[in-house]
């Protein structure tokens, strides 16, 4: 059976650069036999989460249910059936964009935290998945890292829903030109790195 990889993205932009380097990572998974699948998160009907923390009471490993009704448990089923995912966000106030923040807010189910209880503890202690993080900036991509909260809050959402980072795609410069397209070394290296999830 063919290795099934998920990307979930975070980005205003349909064609930005974001969208580019994502299909690049796909591309690159499917030479190798992966399929694959984008959810935009944009494209989403999301709700904020409301704190009650209604999903972490319950023990057990199963995460728990959200009360919202919206998308966000088809997403969760789909992060359920892949082998490996993909995590990419823009950089925007020097974090992720509150369109995939919102989504991590939402994550809380995947932790148990019984009122009375002073921290969260992870439902999953071993990841069982791959995943690859990705963000874009205005600033060098070197300086991404160390000084912005991006690739902490991409780390956190992948070892929340379970998966264990095998790459990093930081892109810098991406605000030359609205419409900036991906230079061919990136390209080049987030196929790579797309190859490894496969």
């Amino acid at each position: 059976m063919a290795t099934q990889v998920l990307a979930i993205t975070g980005s205003y932009r349909r064609d930005g650069i974001i969208a580019s380097a994502v299909e690049a990572v796909l591309a690159g998974a499917r030479a190798q036999g992966a399929e694959t699948r984008t959810i935009n998160l944009m494209e989403m009907h999301i709700e904020f989460c409301t704190n009650c923390r209604a999903c972490t009471q319950a023990p057990g490993n199963r995460r728990g249910a959200c009360v919202q009704q919206d998308d966000l448990e088809s997403i969760l089923a789909a992060v359920d059936a892949a082998d490996a995912i993909v995590l990419a966000a823009p950089v925007n106030f020097f974090n992720v964009s509150a369109v995939f923040r919102r989504f991590m807010e939402r994550l809380a189910g995947y932790a148990h935290w019984p009122w009375g209880q002073p921290g969260p503890s992870f439902r999953e202690k071993r990841p069982s998945k791959r995943s690859l993080l990705v963000a874009s900036a205005a600033m060098p991509g070197l300086f991404l890292p160390f000084a912005t909260g991006a690739p902490r809050a991409l780390q956190l959402t992948s070892k929340t829903l379970g998966a264990r980072p095998v790459g990093k795609l930081w892109i810098g410069l991406c605000a030359n030109d609205p419409h900036q397209p991906l230079s061919p070394r990136t390209r080049a290296r987030a196929e790579r790195l797309g190859g490894k999830l496969a």
